[in-house]
């Protein structure tokens, strides 16, 4: 009779789910996992900590729309991964961690690196559990993989001891799953009632607002609702994964006219994004406006504030079932408002003109994110890990089209950068990859940069360097004035390009803008994973640093 160790039901079920890599650092609790991922083909790439891990599983599932997984050993293997899981649970990834354990045998002997790891992860997933029998060991998988696709997507966690990864059971004793007989699709429309109503707001609406949010991404969303926006003649803004729903120059997406458009509209429609701190908790919506939100989890509809119709189902196929339900009723009527928000957003662009064409010194982090907007191809995979200048580029940087643009989240995780250009080389190695970071966000998971050189993953990175975390400095300078405004926030001035060519990279430094693009070229020509070190000006903050709540 064939027998199956508890590693090699990890990884038959792994395979089963689709799963073609898995993020790792290696330890003595998990490694017949590894020996079980040989056998069915699931290549490891193992990493240098492992948040790098969580972070790389977490960019993998946005990615390709399915589970990435990372595997860490127990004790601190799994609490390094904390920080990634949780960054996952607010971005609403579907990842699962699979973490190591002592052996059952010596449950609560203080065996090596024992620790509480389900009760430490069940605050940020969507499920967490101790897998406690070899037989069990897939149906456990399957179900974790299920529970992350529960609502809103999420990360699921498993604890696996090692006494249970190690021994054996008879292969026909074990349940493994069979694919595509335990999972069902999850794309609802919600409330017929509720598609009637909102296509009776629209049709009425003369002077409407939609913001897409990273559910449009997740439900794979974007032809669905470019129809529904073309058909409805209706102005659209996004946010988080949501760029790039609408691709540079569509008559219908705009960028920098958000707040003067909820100031004057009728009606707000806000798809796939919660009312939390980048929507000043629904407190930025004009009382008058009707307001309709459109989410994948009942929780999140008309929490912080009142609304006016909720949705709660896929919002491809809520956005697709008003589209046909509307038609073009209205579109005509709102040809001025489309024309009166186009104007104030050529207004709005040319206010700007002089830092982002600025030659000055220290470059202004303007013109460093306008020069990287322009290098963007159609197909560009832009990342962003960084406090204050990557809230500039998000009123720069305009995707070339949906899923290509990549940030931590709303849980603003600074080290995201390195293992998302990890997980993008590896799901698309023909991809052109450029990721920004600010200088202190670099420092968190840079040492990773070896890991792709190691892989030989080429890149585009930009480090924007002033020198200091000066999203929180602005803040500080604000409350307590300069003399108390630069303590705890100021960094010694690293030179990036040096790091990477000691790890066997490309670097450059830029300190005038005229070099920028040359040496983004440069970069791209190498072939070779890059850093580019721009000093940029430590006085220069972003409009959205400067109206953060925290700071007034």
């Amino acid at each position: 009779m064939t027998e199956i160790s508890g590693g090699h039901l990890v990884a038959k079920a792994l395979k089963n789910e689709g799963v073609t890599m898995i993020f790792t650092i290696s330890g003595g609790h998990i490694i017949d996992i590894y020996d079980g991922c040989i056998d069915e083909g699931i290549k490891i790439y193992n990493v240098r900590h492992e948040q790098v891990a969580a972070h790389a599983a977490d960019a993998y599932s946005r990615l390709t729309g399915t589970t990435g997984v990372a595997v860490v050993t127990a004790g601190p293997g799994t609490t390094d991964a904390i920080t990634g899981v949780a960054n996952a649970y607010r971005a609403e990834s579907p990842m699962l961690l699979i973490g190591g354990q002592g052996a059952l045998t010596q449950h609560q002997m203080g065996s090596l690196q024992d620790l509480p790891h389900v009760d430490i992860m069940k605050p940020i997933t969507k499920f967490a559990s101790l897998v406690a029998s070899t037989d069990r060991v897939a149906d456990m998988v399957t179900m974790a993989f299920r529970e992350c696709y529960n609502g809103a997507p999420g990360p699921s966690f498993l604890e696996i001891p090692r006494d249970v990864l190690d021994a054996k059971v008879p292969e026909d004793k074990a349940r493994i799953p069979e694919k595509g007989k335990y999972r069902w699709s999850t794309k609802s429309l919600g409330d017929p009632k509720g598609i009637e109503q909102l296509a009776g707001i629209l049709a009425k609406a003369k002077t409407p607002a939609v913001l897409l949010g990273t559910q449009v991404w997740t439900c794979r969303a974007a032809e669905k609702a470019k129809r529904f926006a073309e058909t409805l003649n209706i102005p659209i803004f996004m946010n988080g994964a949501g760029r790039g729903t609408l691709a540079p120059g569509d008559p219908h997406g705009f960028q920098l006219t958000r707040r003067y458009a909820f100031n004057k509209a009728d009606v707000i429609v806000i798809v796939g994004t919660p009312f939390d701190f980048r929507m000043g908790y629904g407190k930025r919506l004009r009382a008058e406006a009707t307001v309709v939100q459109i989410d994948m989890d009942y929780r999140t509809v008309g929490k912080n504030r009142d609304i006016d119709l909720g949705l709660v189902g896929d919002v491809g196929v809520i956005l697709e079932a008003v589209t046909d339900a509307v038609g073009s009723d209205g579109a005509e009527g709102r040809k001025d408002w489309v024309r009166e928000l186009r104007a104030e957003e050529g207004r709005l662009e040319e206010e700007r003109l002089p830092q982002i064409k600025s030659d000055a010194t220290p470059i202004h982090p303007y013109r460093l994110v306008y020069e990287i907007d322009q290098f963007l191809d159609e197909n560009t995979q832009y990342i962003g890990d960084g406090g204050d200048i990557v809230t500039f580029s998000g009123q720069v940087v305009k995707p070339r089209g949906p899923g290509l643009w990549m940030d931590p989240g709303p849980l603003g995780t600074l080290g995201v950068g390195i293992p998302f250009v990890l997980a993008s080389k590896l799901v698309h190695p023909d991809r052109k990859v450029v990721a920004l970071f600010g200088d202190g966000a670099f420092g968190l998971t840079g040492f990773d940069f070896e890991t792709l050189v190691r892989l030989k993953l080429p890149f585009v990175g930009v480090v924007g360097n002033n020198s200091a975390m000066n999203q929180i400095r602005f803040g500080q300078i604000n409350k307590y004035g300069k003399e108390r405004g630069d303590i705890g926030n100021m960094m010694g001035d690293v030179h990036f390009d040096e790091f990477a060519k000691m790890l066997g990279g490309h670097g450059e430094e830029v300190r005038d803008p005229k070099d920028i693009r040359p040496a983004l070229e440069r970069a791209q020509e190498s072939g070779m994973p890059s850093l580019i070190n721009v000093w940029i000006d430590p006085d220069a903050y972003s409009p959205g640093t400067q109206n953060q709540t925290m700071y007034k």
